[in-house]
C-alpha cells in the first residue's frame, strides 16, 4: 500500500523575533494552518524550529523535514514567509532546487503568494531569496557598526576569549584585573631581565613558550582594545605601562631568530670569523673548555660555510669571553648619555594631537552613516579611515624611536657600575647585558673587534 504524504508546515521564530507581532509560533501556526484547510490539504503535520537563526540550516526540525523530504513522506512544504525558510540565497535555492523539487514536493509561501509549481512562482523564488540575503547582509553590517561603536567608547567586545589576566565585567562592560595579573606582569620583568618564553612558561605554570609570547604582545595589557585591525583607548585598566610594552616589543624584535637561551654561553650566536665572515660557535675541547670555531673549518651546517679553506684559527672562548667583558667595562665606564631633545618631544605631543582630531572626525563620520547609508559619504569614511592610519603609523614610529631613546638610557644606566657587580650576576643575566650592548665580536686570528648597539 503506498505511503500517504503530508503537508510539512514549517514554523521558525528566531530568538531576537520572538516578541515581534506575527511572527509567534501560534501566529504562524494559525495562518498556516488555515492556508491548508482553505487548500483541502487535511494531511499536514508541523516542523517547528523555536529561537533559531535563518542563517543556516543546522535546525533539528528544519532537517527532519529535508529528511522527510527526501523520503517521498512530503506533498507540500507550507512556511509563513519566505525568510523564515531561510536567510540565506544560496540556502533557499539548495532547499527547492536540490531538494523539494527533485523528490516532486511543491513549496509555498503563504506572505509572497509563491507557488513553485509556476514559472512566475520560481521566479519569484529566485528575486525574494535575494532580497533575503541582502537584509541579513544589512543586519550583520549595522551590527558591526554597533561593536565597531561599542570598541571606539572603549567597551570590550564581549564573548569570545577573555585575555589572560582579565575577567570580563558584564555589568560595566569592561575588563577586569583578575588574579593572574600579576603573574602577567611578573612575564613582563622576566622577559626584560634575559630569561626565554620557555624558561617563564616553566616558571609560571604554563604548557607552551608560545603562550608566553602571545600574552606579551596583547596589547589589551597597556590599557588597549584591538578590532579588526585598529586601536582604540579601552576604559578597563592596564597591567603595564606603554613604555614597559614598547621595551618589551623591542627586546623581542632584537631576539627574533635568534636562539640566545639555549645555552648560557656569553656570546652565542654574536661571534663572527674576520677572515672569511661565517659565524663562529663554541666547541667542546676535551676537559680544558671550549673553543671557537670558524664554521667554514667544519661541515656540520654546510650552509653557513663561506670559504671552505678559511684559515681562521681557534681560539679559546674563555679568552675571548674575558677580553670581551673587559672592553665591555671600559666602554660602560666612557658612555655617555644624549637625552632627547625638545623637538623630539615637540613632535610627539603634535602627532598625538592629529590623532585626537583625526580619530573624532572619523567618529562623527560614522554616526552620519549609521543615520544613513550614503555611497559619497562611504567613500569620505574610506579617506579618513586611510589619513587616521597615516597618523597613527608616524605616531607610532616616533614613539618606538622614544622608547630606543629611553631603553639606550636604561642599558646605559643598568652597564654603569658593570665592573663591580659582573662577578655575582648569573650567565643568564651576563648573556643578557651583553646582547642588549653588543652588536657583533669579529675575530681575526688572535684580534677582537667589538662593535656596540649604543
Amino acid at each position: 500500500m503506498e505511503q500517504r504524504k503530508k503537508a510539512a508546515i514549517y514554523i521558525r521564530v528566531s530568538t531576537d523575533a520572538q516578541r515581534e507581532e506575527g511572527y509567534s509560533i501560534d501566529a504562524q501556526k494559525e495562518a498556516l494552518t488555515a492556508y491548508c484547510i482553505s487548500k483541502q490539504i487535511s494531511n499536514y503535520e508541523y516542523y517547528i524550529d523555536g529561537g533559531f537563526t535563518g542563517s543556516n540550516l543546522n535546525r533539528p526540525e528544519m532537517q527532519r523535514m529535508i529528511e522527510d523530504a527526501e523520503s517521498g513522506r512530503l506533498s507540500h512544504v507550507v512556511v509563513y514567509k519566505l525568510d523564515r525558510l531561510s536567510r540565506s540565497q544560496k540556502d533557499t535555492l539548495y532547499l527547492i532546487e536540490d531538494v523539494l523539487n527533485p523528490h516532486q514536493v511543491a513549496f509555498v509561501s503563504l506572505n509572497e503568494s509563491m507557488d513553485t509549481g509556476t514559472p512566475m512562482g520560481r521566479l519569484m523564488l529566485g528575486i525574494l531569496s535575494a532580497f533575503a540575503q541582502l537584509e541579513r547582509e544589512n543586519i550583520r553590517e549595522r551590527t558591526r557598526m554597533g561593536m565597531r561603536e561599542r570598541v571606539r567608547a572603549g567597551y570590550w567586545m564581549g564573548g569570545g576569549k577573555i585575555p589572560f589576566g582579565y575577567d570580563y565585567d558584564e555589568a560595566q562592560g569592561i575588563l577586569v584585573p583578575n588574579a593572574d595579573a600579576d603573574r602577567v606582569r611578573e612575564m613582563y620583568r622576566l622577559y626584560l631581565e634575559g630569561y626565554s618564553p620557555q624558561n617563564i612558561a616553566d616558571m609560571m605554570g604554563l604548557k607552551y613558550d608560545r603562550l608566553v609570547i602571545q600574552i606579551l604582545k596583547r596589547k589589551t595589557n597597556i590599557g588597549v582594545i584591538v578590532y579588526q585591525g585598529e586601536e582604540y583607548p579601552g576604559r578597563h585598566e592596564p597591567l603595564i605601562s606603554r613604555e614597559v610594552y614598547e621595551e618589551t616589543m623591542l627586546a623581542m624584535e632584537e631576539r627574533s631568530g635568534k636562539n640566545l637561551h639555549s645555552e648560557v654561553n656569553l656570546l652565542t650566536g654574536l661571534v663572527y670569523c674576520g677572515r672569511c665572515g661565517a659565524k663562529m660557535r663554541y666547541q667542546k675541547w676535551g676537559k680544558k673548555g671550549h673553543k671557537l670555531v670558524c664554521y667554514s673549518r667544519q661541515g656540520s651546517k654546510p650552509y653557513l660555510i663561506r670559504d671552505p679553506d678559511c684559515t681562521q684559527e681557534y681560539v679559546w672562548a674563555d679568552e675571548v669571553e674575558d677580553a670581551v667583558a673587559e672592553d665591555l667595562f671600559r666602554f660602560s665606564a666612557e658612555k655617555t648619555l644624549d637625552p632627547g631633545s625638545e623637538a623630539e618631544r615637540g613632535v610627539l605631543e603634535l602627532l598625538e594631537q592629529q590623532l585626537l582630531r583625526a580619530e573624532k572626525k572619523l567618529k562623527r563620520l560614522y554616526s552620519l552613516y549609521s543615520e544613513g547609508e550614503d555611497e559619497a559619504l562611504r567613500e569620505t569614511v574610506a579617506e579618513q579611515k586611510k589619513e587616521t592610519a597615516a597618523i597613527r603609523e608616524k605616531l607610532e614610529l616616533e614613539k618606538n624611536r622614544k622608547a630606543l631613546s629611553k631603553r639606550r638610557k636604561k642599558t646605559l644606566d643598568r652597564i654603569s657600575s658593570l665592573k663591580e657587580v659582573w662577578h655575582v650576576m648569573t650567565p643568564m643575566e651576563k648573556r643578557a647585558v651583553v646582547d642588549q650592548v653588543i652588536e657583533r665580536v669579529v675575530v681575526t686570528g688572535q684580534t677582537l673587534q667589538i662593535e656596540y648597539k649604543l
